[in-house]
């Protein structure tokens, strides 16, 4: 079974810079693309960023130039640094990742269980 555990998340005033990791767990063959999604309350989730396995990354526009996303590979974990946080990034952040269990089988993407940034201004 795979397991998506994220942490780091917390409450900072704005301007400040939190660390999210999420760190995958479970038997699995490869991981393609490892992501971060946020949901703040009333709207949709809505893509942070992404990177594949080579390092290719992107970003949604309200957060280039002041959140990173990185990844160890060795450790099957994903980073999101956070840095100049405005009130408007609170948000449940997520994790997601794209697993193949089986080198025969294709990829699904599985979801952490969520962790709470909250900005206050």
């Amino acid at each position: 079974q795979v397991q998506l555990v994220e942490s780091g998340g917390g409450l900072v005033q704005a301007g400040g810079s939190l660390r999210l990791s999420c760190a995958a767990s479970g038997s699995m063959f490869s991981i393609d693309v490892m992501g971060w999604y946020r949901q703040a309350p009333g709207k949709q989730r809505e893509l942070v960023a992404h990177i594949t396995s080579g390092g290719i990354t992107n970003y949604a526009d309200s957060v280039k130039g002041r959140f990173t996303i990185s990844r160890d590979n060795a450790k099957n974990t994903v980073y999101l640094q956070m840095n100049s946080l405005k009130p408007e990034d609170t948000a449940v952040y997520y994790c997601n990742a794209d697993i193949r269990r089986f080198s025969f089988s294709f990829g699904y993407g599985y979801w952490g269980q969520g962790t709470q940034v909250t900005v206050s201004s």
